[in-house]
C-alpha cells in the first residue's frame, strides 16, 4: 500500500500566460500558492492481475486498454505499468470544475504513487514535467502548465514559463509577518457552480495566439505577477488587493465566457463591502472566488456575497508520499 498526498492551488496573478500559444512568444509568469486542501491517491497490488479504479465511479477491468479514465490510462502507458494494481482517490474539495487545479493535483499524485509502487523516486521537477506530458501531450487537454508545478513543488511561488518551454519555480521571499497578513486577508467562497474549463481555455488559446489586444492584456498580467512579488518582498500587502483587481479586470476581458452576470454581481458586492480586489479562481465561469481585504471587513463581505465561505491556508509542502509499504 502506497499513499500520496498532493495539494490543490490558489492562483493569484498571471493565469493564462502559462498557455503555450502565449508563453512561447512572450514568456509567462504566474504568482500562486499551494493550499491546505489535498488529493489523496492510494495504490496497492491487486491479486488477480487486473486493474481496479475507485474515483467518482468504479472501474474493474482486465487490461489497460479497457480503462476509461484517460489520465490513469495515459499515466500507466507513460510509466509502462501494465496492471495488477488497485487505485483509489479521494479529495478534500470537489474534484472537477472548482478552479483549484484538481486534475493536475490528481495527475501529479498518481504519478508519484505509481512511481513509488515501481520502486522509483521522482523529483518535483520530474513530476511536473511528466504531469504536463500526460495532460497536455498524451490527453490533449487545452490547459496551461502552472497547476502541475504548483502541485508538485508546493509553497508560495513565482512560476515562470520560458519561450523554450522550460519552467522556473522560485519561492517568493517575504517577511513572515507579510505572509501571515496575506493569508489572514484572503477570504474565499464557493459559487456552487462547477464547470469544465476546456471550452474556455480553447477560446483563450485561440485569442492569445492571434489577438494583439488579448496579448497586451496577458503581457500586463505577467508584469503584475512580478509587481506583486516585489511588493510582497517589500512587506507592502496593501497593494496586493489593487493588483488582484487589475488582474481580474484584464482576465475577464480575454473571453466572454470567463465571467457572467452572477459572478460580476458577487464581485461588485464584495468590493462594495470592503474588498480591495479579488478574482475567480481557475479558467472562469464557476468554482471558487477569492477576495483580499482587511480581516475586519470579512464578515461584511461574507454577508454581502451570500455564498458558502471556505477557509484555506497556505501550504508549504508539495506532493509527498504519506505511507509507503511496498510489501
Amino acid at each position: 500500500m502506497i499513499i500520496s498526498r498532493t495539494p490543490l492551488r490558489m492562483s493569484f496573478v498571471g493565469g493564462g500566460s502559462d498557455i503555450s500559444s502565449f508563453y512561447r512568444k512572450y514568456g509567462g509568469a504566474v504568482l500562486s500558492t499551494a493550499i491546505d486542501k489535498y488529493v489523496y491517491v492510494s495504490i496497492n497490488r491487486k491479486f488477480d492481475g487486473g486493474i481496479r479504479l475507485a474515483y467518482s465511479k468504479t472501474e474493474e477491468v482486465n487490461s489497460l486498454d479497457q480503462v476509461e479514465h484517460r489520465l490513469v490510462k495515459a499515466t500507466f502507458e507513460m510509466l509502462d505499468l501494465k496492471g495488477g494494481v488497485e487505485i483509489t482517490t479521494t479529495a478534500d474539495i470537489p474534484s472537477r470544475g472548482t478552479g483549484l487545479g484538481s486534475s493536475s493535483s490528481f495527475t501529479v499524485g498518481l504519478i508519484q504513487a505509481a512511481s513509488a509502487y515501481q520502486g522509483r523516486y521522482m523529483s518535483a521537477q520530474e513530476m511536473s514535467e511528466r504531469s504536463c506530458e500526460v495532460e497536455i501531450e498524451r490527453c490533449g487537454e487545452p490547459i496551461g502548465k502552472q497547476d502541475q508545478y504548483a502541485a508538485a513543488y508546493g509553497g508560495f511561488n513565482l512560476i515562470e514559463f520560458n519561450t523554450d518551454d522550460t519552467v522556473k519555480v522560485s519561492p517568493v521571499i517575504m517577511p513572515a509577518e507579510t505572509k501571515q497578513r496575506m493569508q489572514d486577508g484572503v477570504i474565499t467562497f464557493y459559487t456552487g457552480v462547477t464547470r469544465s474549463a476546456s471550452h474556455i481555455l480553447k477560446e483563450q488559446t485561440a485569442v492569445s495566439g492571434s489577438s494583439t489586444a488579448k496579448q497586451d492584456a496577458l503581457r500586463r498580467m505577467v508584469e503584475l505577477a512580478y509587481v506583486a512579488r516585489d511588493e510582497m518582498a517589500n512587506g507592502n500587502v496593501t497593494s496586493f488587493g489593487e493588483i488582484l483587481h487589475e488582474n481580474w479586470m484584464l482576465k475577464r476581458s480575454l473571453t466572454a465566457d470567463i465571467s457572467n452576470t452572477a459572478i460580476d454581481g458577487w464581485y461588485d458586492a464584495a468590493i462594495n463591502a470592503g474588498a480591495l480586489g479579488g478574482k475567480l479562481l481557475g479558467a472562469g465561469a464557476g468554482g471558487f472566488m477569492m477576495f483580499y481585504a482587511d480581516p475586519e471587513r470579512h464578515q461584511a463581505i461574507a454577508r454581502a456575497v451570500g455564498l458558502r465561505q471556505v477557509d484555506f491556508k497556505f501550504e508549504p509542502m508539495g506532493s509527498r508520499i504519506l505511507f509507503y509499504n511496498p510489501n
